[in-house]
């Protein structure tokens, strides 16, 4: 071993707490990377198990060869097949046996009559399939559907209804039927697909509830005879089937559906935990820069007699980052084990919060642990890199001096530089949101205005702690003149401290600002577009919910509390080629109950007239009168003249055609919205009655007024708040614990000083208010200084997105959100400087005053 490597093992052995802060902080950022990467491989192994335990009797899947797919829907919408095929099927070389399936949307009401599942997974409905093999799920209790009314449900969904074999319940095709539960069932050996609800239905019920008409499947799920692989079934399939029908490989099938289903959503869960981690780690790289500046600070004399008795420069430095080689690799391994608990604790978590995490061993690939232990010692070597530098660089001269000023405060080359990326910083945000609306543009911007409040750290320091620390003098007397002057000493070291915790109050008030910009966006859509009294909708976050009823506005219409009653429904269909969501209603109503803004032409639309948000028009070149070609789902095409374009399309969508246009080309029929007017001298209770009754009969949707129906459109965003807040405790966690190892290391370095006054008669209790006090001085900066930078991102963040797409954005600032996260953030400070400051008042002051 190397002298500078016994050098430096000795002084981690000899100063084992001056790391204990950086070793936390490399250690939890490690444990949330690597329990992300643990729980994201062991969801999808056990959901590619699940799927191929479900799917395994399937060999081969008969089905539509082309999809429609639109901006807001990447899977797309696939024609259907004729169920008429599986005869054929059935009479091919290799076939044992062929089924058809139908699917669809159905949402089951629980035995409180409240929708199972709630706002967030799918709802599925679909025909239960006689052959076990065949069918992806497994009969566990009861027995099959076999008279018009019965279902099989699967058992997860019933636990959560509060649901048994034997009990009557109301399942939404989005038209309400009464069915009778005479099955449990379980899929892939699970209770059920994750929250995913499955209703299984008799054919024929399945085929009027689900299907436009009879004779109609989503897909045919065929099975091969023995010997026969399914690679030769497709191949003997493919020669029999139709043109625009295709078969695939069961094995290509289930991959297709884990993609579909959990690959998406893994995708987003694991990219979302990812992007915390890096944001944790970010943080850290503050603090443990910060801590080994300051050791190596403290550490100038020891250096310069190191240098002054024959050290280089290169053994110094490596001296300094074998200390901190060390501690990344002991807390690396710390932090991988603390990774894989944080996955195994989540797998028992996850249940409990509602998503049930599939039965199987955590899944430990050599990735997700490379990865996040060479991620920890790459980052506490790269903090360590400066410092080491700079201790290398220690002149032997220095052992005969005290230890350095640090001026960089008022360092004027830095003040320039700070400036200049702060302005160019501003510059390209403000053209990535007001010349050239991008949000890559803008992003870039935000990066270097983080690079910008780093660099003018130091020189903001010095003049924010003035500021801020001004009131202790005649709050606190001689106690806050002290703490204030303390943290002046170093600009640097302060500038250095608060910024691990800006950056987590910054993103903190980032996501805060955003979030109620989207409130604030969705309150001004619903207020500026919709003129009715009441709505009834669909959930507005996730994928549940079966629609509603197209029955239920014109029943609502015919009450006589009611003016008018229209319904929203959607569709899909290629326009000149390219995927786009289609609005259907009856145009007449809806021109009344929404506003389109300016009309041009007429809404008489007919069976082949569509009507076109004017800004989209523009996109396609379309004008009053223009020939529009749609290809739809079925197969078919269409040619619609456009015969009006309108203004606002935030609740219209872009494209408007009528029922009686979309009738022939229509799958399952749904609403998504109704929009109810009352008549004139209507009181708003007795209208909303009179429709809550008339609703019940459609399967008891919500009905909600304006306001309400704005704030459960927007209700997924206080959830993303509360998941937002609660990823980044961990990142203000490690910078409260390097505002924590700061104040600890500047105490032992000023135990001299701190004996003093002691000597001269400052008390304990004085001595732990002037340590606390300097703690929430550093963070009150740090605060400061996040409040003003997250703002200003959710600022750019807000207006790129409002240029870059067709939705209008409004910007808010929520101030009691805002204050909240100020005050926790000085909470914060004050609860870091308790350790610190106690350690400081047990200082024993003779040996204080003696030290060295």
């Amino acid at each position: 071993m190397s002298a500078s490597a016994r050098i430096s093992l000795s002084s981690l052995r000899g100063h084992k707490r001056r790391f204990a802060g950086t070793f936390l902080a490399v250690m939890l950022g490690v444990a949330f990377l690597a329990g992300t990467l643990v729980m994201g491989d062991t969801l999808r192994g056990s959901f590619d198990t699940m799927f191929g335990n479900a799917t395994s009797g399937t060999d081969a899947v008969v089905r539509s060869a082309g999809t429609i797919t639109t901006p807001d829907d990447s899977q797309g919408t696939r024609q259907p097949v004729k169920t008429s095929l599986v005869e054929k099927i059935e009479q091919t070389d290799g076939v044992a046996a062929a089924a058809p399936s139908i699917q669809g949307a159905g949402q089951l009401l629980g035995k409180d009559r409240e929708p199972i599942g709630g706002e967030g997974p799918p709802t599925l409905a679909g025909n239960w399939i006689a052959d076990d093999k065949l069918n992806a799920y497994q009969l566990a209790d009861g027995r099959a559907p076999a008279r018009s009314g019965e279902v099989v449900v699967n058992r997860g969904a019933a636990e959560s209804g509060d649901l048994k074999i034997g009990d009557t319940t109301t399942l939404r095709t989005p038209d309400p039927v009464k069915v009778t539960i005479v099955g449990l069932a379980t899929f892939g050996g699970e209770d059920g697909m994750a929250q995913t609800t499955f209703t299984g239905m008799t054919q024929a019920d399945a085929e009027k509830y689900l299907t436009p008409k009879p004779g109609e499947a989503a897909s045919i799920q065929v099975r091969a005879g023995p010997g026969v692989s399914e690679q030769e079934l497709v191949d003997a399939l493919s020669p029999v089937l139709p043109k625009g029908v295709e078969a695939i490989t069961g094995e290509a099938s289930a991959a297709e559906n884990t993609d579909n289903i959990s690959g998406q959503f893994l995708t987003l869960f694991t990219s979302f935990l990812l992007v915390f981690s890096g944001v944790a780690l970010l943080v850290a790289t503050f603090s443990i820069h910060n801590t080994f500046a300051i050791v190596v600070a403290q550490r100038t004399r020891e250096n310069a007699l190191l240098r002054a008795l024959g050290a280089s420069r290169r053994q110094v430095t490596a001296s300094t980052l074998v200390e901190a080689s060390a501690v990344a690799v002991v807390a690396s391994v710390a932090g991988l084990a603390g990774g894989i608990g944080i996955a195994a604790g989540l797998q028992v978590l996850f249940p409990a919060i509602g998503f049930p995490f599939p039965e199987g061993d955590l899944v430990i690939s050599g990735l997700s642990m490379l990865l996040p232990l060479a991620v920890g010692i790459v980052v506490c070597l790269g903090s360590a890199l400066l410092p080491a530098v700079r201790a290398g660089r220690t002149a032997p001269l220095a052992a005969l001096r005290e230890t350095a000023v640090d001026h960089s405060g008022a360092s004027r080359g830095r003040a320039v530089a700070g400036t200049g990326l702060a302005l160019v910083a501003v510059g390209l945000s403000l053209f990535g949101v007001l010349v050239s609306p991008s949000v890559w543009l803008a992003g870039a911007g935000a990066v270097l205005a983080l690079a910008a409040f780093v660099v003018l750290g130091p020189v903001a320091s010095s003049r924010a702690v003035r500021i801020l620390g001004g009131p202790l003098d005649r709050l606190r007397g001689v106690t806050g003149g002290l703490a204030r002057r303390n943290a002046l000493r170093s600009p640097k070291r302060t500038a250095a401290t608060a910024s691990a915790l800006m950056i987590g109050v910054a993103v903190v008030s980032l996501f805060t600002v955003f979030g109620a910009s989207l409130k604030a966006t969705m309150d001004q859509t619903v207020n500026r577009s919709f003129a009715g009294d009441l709505a009834i909708s669909t959930p507005g976050f996730g994928a549940g919910g079966s629609g509603l009823s197209p029955k239920l506005a014109p029943a609502l219409a015919e009450q006589p509390e009611v003016e008018t009653a229209v319904g929203l429904g959607k569709g899909a269909a290629e326009v000149d080629g390219e995927g786009r969501a289609l609005t259907v209603t009856d145009p007449g109503p809806f021109a009344k109950s929404f506003d389109l803004g300016k009309i041009e032409g007429s809404l008489d639309l007919g069976t082949n007239g569509i009507a076109i948000n004017r800004a989209e028009a523009k996109k396609q070149d379309l004008k009053v009168g223009s020939k529009a070609e749609l290809a739809f789902a079925d197969g078919k095409k269409a040619t619609f003249t456009v015969r009006a374009l309108f203004g606002q399309s935030e609740l219209a969508g872009d494209y408007v055609i009528t029922r009686e246009a979309w009738a022939p080309h229509r799958m399952q029929d749904a609403d998504s919205l109704v929009s109810v007017t009352f008549k004139d001298g209507v009181s708003a209770s007795d209208g909303e009655a009179a429709v809550s009754k008339t609703a019940q009969e459609y399967g008891n949707p919500d009905v909600q007024t304006r306001g309400e129906y704005a704030q459960s459109a927007a209700g997924g965003i206080d959830m993303m708040l509360t998941l937002v807040y609660a990823l980044l405790a961990l990142a203000v966690l490690i910078a409260l614990l390097g505002i924590a190892n700061t104040l600890t290391l500047a105490i032992h370095e000023r135990t001299r000083e701190l004996g003093l006054l002691r000597a001269v008669g400052q008390t304990r209790a004085q001595l732990r208010a002037m340590v606390r006090w300097e703690s929430v001085l550093v963070a009150a900066f740090g605060t400061a200084g996040g409040l003003a930078l997250g703002g200003f991102l959710g600022w750019v963040l807000v207006k790129a997105s409002d240029g870059a797409t067709s939705s209008a954005f409004a910007f808010a600032v929520p101030p009691v959100q805002l204050v909240v996260v100020a005050l926790v953030g000085l909470a914060a400070g004050a609860l870091a400087g308790l350790r610190p400051a106690r350690r400081a008042a047990r200082l024993d002051v003779l040996r204080a005053i003696a030290t060295e």
